[in-house]
C-alpha cells in the first residue's frame, strides 16, 4: 500500500466519540480500504470496557465506579484513560499486514520502542505470557507477551477487532500514574531523567502509520466518517451505567 492517512487528533474528545470514531476507520478500512493511524486524547478520566467482559459490579477501586465508562469494540480488560497517549490504526483486508493481526502487534509495538527509545525509555516486549490473572477488571493488571514493559511494569497494551478481514488495533501508552489506578506506573514515573512529551504522539503516529505505506500523509476524517461516527456515537457507545443500558 503506498500511503496511510495519519491523523492526529489535537482536541481530546468523550469516550463515546473516540470509540466510534475508531470504528468508523475500520469501516473505511472496510468499505475503501482506507489504512488509517489516528492519535488521539480523552477530554476525561474514562474507562472503557472490553466488548467481551463481563461486568455485573465495578470495583469501586480509586473512585473509579463513577467515572465515565464506555464498551469498546475490541476485547480484554477494562481501561482507565488518564494520563495517556491512545493510538489506533485501522487496516484494510487487501494489505499484507491483515493476514497476520499477530503481527500487526508486533509491527506496531517495535516501531513504538522504537520511538521511545530516542525519549531515553528502555522499553521491550514482555516476550513471554505474564504471571497477572485474565480475570483481572484492569487490563493493566494483565500479561501479555505482546505488552511493552520499561522496568518490569507494563505501559502498554493493545487489543483488536476484525470485521470481514480488516483489522482495528488501538493501544493506550500509559504517561503517568493516574489517581484512579495508582497501582499502575507511568512510563514518566519510571524514568530518572522525565522528558518533554509534546512531540510524543505525533511521533508514535508517524512512527505507526509508515510501518504500513511508504508515505505517510496528514489528513482528517472524512465527511461520511464524521457522519459514521455520529451515527455510532449516539446508537452503540453512548451507556448509561457501567453495563451498557
Amino acid at each position: 500500500m503506498d500511503t496511510c492517512r495519519l491523523i492526529h487528533d489535537k482536541l481530546a474528545g468523550s469516550g463515546a466519540w473516540n470509540m466510534a470514531v475508531d470504528e468508523a476507520l475500520l469501516l473505511s478500512a472496510v468499505k475503501w480500504d482506507a489504512c488509517t493511524v489516528r492519535v488521539y486524547a480523552w477530554n476525561a478520566p474514562t474507562v472503557s470496557l472490553g466488548y467481551f467482559q463481563r461486568v455485573d459490579a465495578p470495583p469501586d477501586d480509586a473512585g473509579r465506579r463513577h467515572l465515565p465508562a464506555v464498551r469498546r469494540l475490541s476485547g480484554g480488560g477494562a481501561i482507565l484513560h488518564h494520563h495517556e497517549i491512545t493510538y489506533a490504526c485501522a487496516v484494510p483486508a487487501c494489505h499484507s499486514a491483515a493476514q497476520s493481526p499477530t503481527g500487526i502487534y508486533r509491527l506496531v509495538h517495535a516501531a513504538i520502542i522504537k520511538v521511545l527509545d530516542r525519549y531515553g525509555v528502555a522499553a521491550h516486549l514482555r516476550g513471554i505470557p505474564g504471571a497477572e490473572g485474565d480475570a483481572a477488571f484492569l487490563c493493566f493488571s494483565r500479561g501479555d507477551p505482546h505488552d511493552i514493559l520499561c522496568r518490569g511494569q507494563k505501559i502498554l497494551g493493545s487489543a483488536q477487532r476484525r470485521r470481514r478481514g480488516a483489522v482495528l488495533q488501538h493501544g493506550s501508552l500509559l504517561l503517568r500514574r493516574s489517581e484512579f489506578a495508582p497501582e499502575h506506573a507511568g512510563m514518566l514515573d519510571l524514568i530518572e531523567q522525565p522528558a518533554e512529551a509534546q512531540e510524543l504522539p505525533e511521533e508514535l503516529g508517524r512512527a505507526i502509520a509508515g510501518e504500513f505505506a511508504d508515505r505517510v500523509e496528514s489528513g482528517a476524517l472524512t465527511e461520511e466518517e464524521v457522519r459514521m461516527a455520529g451515527r455510532l456515537e449516539s446508537s452503540r457507545y453512548t451507556r448509561r451505567d457501567w453495563r451498557g443500558r
